[in-house]
């Protein structure tokens, strides 16, 4: 099963990388294109913090911290063999996420971030949404996973 999150983490760096060479190329020089009218636009920007832009140039913190974290994620996936296949799809979502904003930190020294939606200010990418998405979701499935668990201990304590 790690393995399966391995390979959605690689097609989420591809898929991310992939649309970062087209917002490079053809949004860069435009700066801001309209999808949906107040909405959604596509905007581009150099982000050389974290969320929200916050922490800005502390570029080789970033990198060490992603990468540790990277890692933690993949000994924690192949040492203890987590049940489910939810877990290996998040942490692949995780994984790819982070090692697709890493690579960009790698090479250009800033994120490159093109979403914008007017209800959320910060302008994202693909990757940090695979972040978000797979640490959110992730979060709820062990909430949820380990509220069965007291609900089975206490039915055993009765």
């Amino acid at each position: 099963m790690p393995l399966l999150a391995l390979i959605i983490g690689a097609l989420v760096v591809i898929a991310d990388q992939i649309i970062k060479y087209f917002i490079v190329t053809c949004l860069k020089p435009v700066g801001t294109v309209t999808v949906i009218d107040g909405l959604f636009n596509l905007t581009y920007v150099e982000n050389r913090g974290v969320a929200f832009g916050m922490f800005q140039d502390m570029r080789v913190l970033f990198i060490v911290l992603t990468s540790l974290f990277i890692f933690a994620i993949v000994f924690y996936m192949f040492k203890n063999r987590p049940e489910g296949r939810l877990f290996y799809v998040l942490a692949g979502l995780i994984i790819g996420g982070g090692v697709g904003n890493l690579i960009d930190r790698i090479i250009y020294g800033y994120v490159i971030d093109y979403l914008s939606l007017s209800f959320f200010p910060p302008v994202c990418n693909f990757a940090d949404y695979c972040i978000t998405v797979g640490v959110a979701v992730l979060a709820v499935y062990y909430f949820v996973k380990s509220a069965g668990k007291d609900k089975k201990k206490v039915k055993k304590n009765d």
